[in-house]
């Protein structure tokens, strides 16, 4: 049963939803290809990118950041990617993403890995955890859609593992209410850096 307190934070999250998700509409149609090959460069030269065997990303979709250069610069750095795998329960499988044509439409116009499953497990073998959002606080509180998908699948990360929220620059450091079960993220990967959040440095 919600609280007054809890309903006030729903409410304010769904209203900070709200004005990120207008924000993404009005951007220019060229900004989200700018960020696209900025965001790759940023990423590869993050030393957490250079030292991982194994990443586990998203493929973006709609007015989200996108991520295709930067899922195909890290295959081309010879790192294992993993991509998410919505389940009907909106818990996350995981799979390989090799290119691509080893990706394919999935529900809700997600995009998930063709290839075979790996299980909801496999995220704790990742090395580094890259992350949907709407927006993140300075102290790692993360703003996401609502449906408690990665909340459950940074549950399982193991502890000291980086994971990056992908935003574009002005959607970091916002005011983002949290709840008792919403998992910190130690950074924010933009296309102007990678920004450290003090609430949890170097780790989820």
């Amino acid at each position: 049963m919600d609280t007054p307190q809890s309903a006030d934070r729903t409410a304010a999250k769904t209203a900070l939803r709200d004005q990120v998700l207008a924000a993404r509409k009005r951007r220019p149609l060229g900004a989200a290809a700018d960020f696209a090959a900025d965001v790759a460069r940023v990423a590869t030269g993050w030393a957490a990118v250079r030292d991982a065997a194994t990443v586990a990303a998203y493929v973006s979709v709609g007015g989200e950041p996108g991520t295709g250069l930067l899922l195909d610069a890290l295959v081309a750095a010879g790192k294992r990617v993993l991509l998410p795998v919505l389940l009907p329960d909106n818990d996350l499988d995981w799979g390989v993403y090799d290119g691509p044509a080893s990706i394919m439409k999935a529900v809700r116009g997600l995009y998930e890995p063709a290839g075979a499953r790996l299980g909801v497990d496999a995220v704790r073998t990742a090395d580094l955890v890259l992350v949907p959002g709407l927006a993140v606080s300075p102290g790692g509180d993360r703003l996401g859609r609502g449906g408690g998908s990665y909340d459950r699948a940074l549950a399982r990360v193991p502890a000291g593992t980086p994971v990056a929220v992908v935003l574009y620059d002005d959607e970091v450091g916002l005011a983002v209410p949290s709840d008792p079960h919403d998992v910190r993220v130690g950074f924010a990967l933009t296309a102007g850096g990678v920004v450290p959040l003090s609430g949890s440095p170097g780790t989820r």
